[in-house]
């Protein structure tokens, strides 16, 4: 790329805003021009707004210290600057859904890691390595908005990745009954220990909203096009429980799989090995190398030692083995705010760049 894409994060000063800037501080592709948060922190330059509420493990950027913070709703002055926007805004549901498409209305693409749109029917909800293929309702979706160039697209809950990523890998067994217990990390709440002291030593067996999300969101990246919407899969049929439970980063997945088709656990994991989708194919800069990997030892993955696999963008799997009452059960792991938030996002902007759904104004 001869020229970088000039970015705009909305919600610059959350925790999943700090990821996006984390992450694009050097980035090859895109350079972050404008950081943009609520109506309070405008005016302000970026570390002033932040202020002690920085929660990366990493010091915040110097490159953006001394950016001032443009007002989110002020869409026009902030969409004229850049060529796309990263949504990363804290509002209502109603509020995230008309400003994303006031931004795309301005023909800036926006690639959210919000849930806001995850339904709408024209607007593709991706993991880039599974379902690249629902970016073509992206043409829909401007004959409705009215626009050339802007659109919105989105990344699934960060509950999901460390096992739809699995079965995915796993479809030509067909498996049609999952059984899944979620153990969520605090930081998929916007929370440190110090924010929230009372998840020491305990969890809380209650996320909201998480449940429904982890067991329809699936059927919907593994649905297909019809017409001008995306229709969700009916199979396989998902039933999760999700626990918060005192980790910083990392979900863990417990799953219990049943498959029409007959495999053996060498099957199994051959395919979780072999597995690449076309970010690996288009060498991708935020693309692990290897999507999934496998670990042998009983008792992997673990957080404190599999989290950051591949920079945290891949899918550590574990303790593949046949069940008394199910075919086969395992334990995943995943990243929640990289590959499930903002590297997820960011992985899909660079498909969408790589295949020139966004490009200079």
């Amino acid at each position: 790329m001869d020229k970088k894409l000039k970015v705009a994060v909305l919600g610059a000063t959350g925790m999943v805003g700090q990821r996006f800037l984390s992450l694009l501080e050097n980035h090859p592709w895109y350079e972050v021009v404008v950081v943009a948060a609520s109506p309070s922190s405008a005016g302000k330059r970026y570390e002033d707004a932040v202020g002690s509420r920085w929660k990366m493990t990493t010091p915040m950027p110097e490159a953006y210290k001394d950016l001032i913070v443009m007002n989110v709703n002020d869409v026009d002055a902030v969409a004229s600057q850049v060529d796309f926007v990263f949504s990363a805004v804290d509002m209502t549901k109603e509020e995230i859904k008309a400003i994303e498409e006031a931004y795309a209305k301005t023909e800036t693409p926006v690639v959210s890691n919000n849930s806001a749109h995850r339904w709408t029917k024209d607007v593709p909800m991706v993991v880039p390595e599974i379902n690249p293929e629902h970016f073509t309702i992206i043409e829909s979706q401007k004959k409705r908005l009215g626009t050339k160039r802007g659109f919105i697209a989105v990344k699934p809950n960060c509950s999901i990745q460390s096992y739809a990523p699995v079965l995915n890998a796993w479809k030509e067994y067909e498996p049609y009954e999952v059984v899944v217990t979620t153990y969520q990390a605090i930081s998929g709440a916007g929370k440190t220990f110090k924010d929230w002291p009372e998840m020491v030593e305990n969890i809380i067996p209650f996320i909201g909203g998480e449940e429904e999300k982890s067991e329809k969101e699936p059927l919907r990246i593994w649905g297909h096009i019809e017409g001008d919407e995306i229709v969700p899969a009916t199979s396989p049929k998902i039933t999760c429980q999700c626990v918060r439970v005192p980790v910083l980063n990392g979900h863990t997945a417990a799953v219990f799989v049943k498959f029409k088709n007959k495999a053996s656990k060498e099957d199994l994991i051959k395919k979780l090995v072999e597995y690449k989708g076309e970010p690996q194919e288009l060498n991708l800069p935020s693309a692990p190398k290897q999507f999934i990997q496998y670990l042998t030892e009983d008792n992997r993955p673990q957080v404190n030692l599999d989290v950051d696999f591949e920079n945290g963008m891949g899918v550590s799997v574990g303790r593949l083995r046949e069940d008394s009452m199910y075919d086969y059960k395992f334990i995943g792991l995943s990243h929640n705010t990289l590959r499930g938030a903002a590297g997820g996002a960011l992985l899909c902007a660079e498909y969408l760049t790589a295949k020139n759904f966004i490009t200079a104004k």
